[in-house]
């Protein structure tokens, strides 16, 4: 969940959104989407992207563009927690 301009929204990865993902950080695999994020080389930029894609899985129609002049509650701390979240989510198993 992310309070984006005042209004909470639903955020999720699909594999349909980590595939937009891969071509907008032009990363030829989900391998290498992961250690881009686990690593230390990612960017806002990247983040905003990260984001963008997971509020539009979980049915906002947001561009980056859009979410780049969007108040995020918490600031960018918060935004880029809700995104190391959100990639991590993407890959667990539910039991």
């Amino acid at each position: 969940m992310l309070v984006v301009n005042g209004q909470r929204r639903v955020a999720r990865l699909t594999l349909g959104a980590l595939a937009e993902l891969e071509d907008a950080l032009e990363e030829p695999s989900l391998v290498a989407l992961v250690e881009r994020f686990e690593g230390k080389g990612f960017s806002s930029r990247d983040v905003l992207l990260l984001l963008a894609a997971g509020l539009r899985a979980g049915g906002a129609e947001v561009s980056a563009e859009t979410l780049a002049q969007a108040e995020i509650e918490g600031g960018p701390v918060i935004a880029a927690q809700a995104a190391a979240e959100l990639l991590a989510r993407a890959f667990v198993v539910p039991v």
